[in-house]
């Protein structure tokens, strides 16, 4: 092994090459271990500063990387590579950030805060010219989809193209097997519960994709019928609450996928999913569910036995009085919210006593957090 030091004020600065990586002395006076192949990969002339991609090809290197040299050079790693004309230098600044595995730091990784049906008045309200023309106002609406997953639009223009102006906000318009977009309004010849104007019960949408949209807009554009009052709950307060009350029946929901399907003349769409949605860290982000969508089950009977009895129980606990926040839209306003987060329906409503009509459609919520990122933060090629 080879080992060179550097002169400096501070703790002496080390560097021990290894078979396979090597050894480095950082600011707390601790040697961390760096792997050869991860230090060649991310040298910073891998990398494309127009593009922001990785413009080096780590698989067109003949051999694996191994340093013939490293020292420590005005507060940077300085290595140089055996088998290749090539020099890399790391400020130890940033191997600092990288000397424990844990992921990037994402400014759009926010703590979801939990609602109840005494919400309404709380809800965070957003004028669209004022989104349209301020990307500050722009980063606290989507601030609140993430964090409360529910915010409304108001001055919304009466117009689609007013609709696509302000999901073009956050993303693309997501299509589904419904099309770019929806619109919600009594038909003769109802392909979907919603075209109707029956009681529409608490569910997520398109819960027979295999990935459902992310964020739902549904932008009410009339509303003068008798009835047709709109329910929200917080899928995130619910589930929560349910895991402390039946914790057997939270893992049955969270762990065991059931089917979904949306079936008609020209699609027949079906999936697997949990009705509880988990993180990485087992944090509750979600649901999927559907009564009018759930297919027949088929778990076996005797899971069924135990499984059953937890889904009706969440299905009741969902419509509890304290969960469920109802509420008149107005036209002009637009709901945007986490489809895979709230819940939503209506009560029924009587179609010829006035005009009901809403446009929906879709983005995905990936493209929200890129979004929130972009408008808060300057990527890591300005950190």
């Amino acid at each position: 092994m080879n080992e060179m030091t550097a002169p400096t004020s501070s703790a002496p600065q080390v560097v021990t090459l290894k078979a396979k990586g090597l050894d480095v002395t950082l600011s707390d006076g601790s040697a961390h271990y760096f792997n050869y192949y991860w230090l060649r990969d991310n040298c910073p002339t891998s990398f494309n500063a127009n593009t922001r991609e990785r413009s080096f090809d780590i698989f067109h290197l003949a051999t694996g990387p191994v340093a013939k040299a490293a020292m420590i050079e005005n507060d940077a790693l300085v290595i140089s590579w055996a088998d290749e004309d090539h020099v890399t230098r790391f400020p130890l600044g940033w191997l600092e950030a990288y000397s424990t595995p844990t992921p990037r730091a994402d400014p759009a990784d926010l703590p979801r805060v939990a609602w109840f049906g005494d919400h309404y008045p709380d809800v965070p309200r957003f004028s669209q010219p004022d989104l349209v023309a301020d990307p500050e106002t722009r980063a606290k609406w989507i601030e609140a989809l993430i964090v409360e997953g529910f915010a409304i639009v108001t001055d919304m223009p009466d117009s689609d193209a007013g609709l696509t102006e302000t999901a073009n906000l956050i993303g693309q318009v997501r299509p589904t097997f419904f099309g770019d977009y929806f619109d919600v309004r009594t038909h003769i010849k109802p392909t979907n519960t919603a075209y109707t104007a029956a009681a529409l019960e608490l569910h997520t949408d398109t819960p027979a994709e295999e990935h459902a949209p992310g964020v739902q807009f549904l932008h009410c554009r009339a509303n003068t019928v008798a009835g047709g009052q709109s329910i929200y709950s917080d899928g995130v307060a619910v589930a929560n609450a349910f895991r402390e009350r039946d914790p057997e029946g939270f893992r049955l929901l969270s762990e065991v996928a059931i089917p979904f399907y949306c079936e008609h003349d020209t699609y027949d769409m079906r999936s697997r999913q949990t009705v509880i949605e988990l993180d990485e860290r087992g944090e509750v982000t979600g649901l999927t569910i559907s009564q009018h969508m759930a297919d027949i089950f088929d778990l076996d009977q005797t899971v069924l036995d135990s499984y059953y009895p937890a889904f009706c129980n969440f299905g009741r606990m969902l419509q509890e009085d304290r969960y469920m926040m109802r509420f008149l839209m107005k036209a002009g306003e637009c709901m945007v919210f986490d489809n895979h987060r709230i819940v939503h329906g209506r009560a029924a409503y009587s179609a010829d006593s006035g005009s009901r009509y809403l446009r929906g459609c879709y983005v995905d919520r990936g493209e929200m957090r890129s979004t929130y990122r972009a408008l808060v933060s300057k990527g890591r090629f300005a950190e």
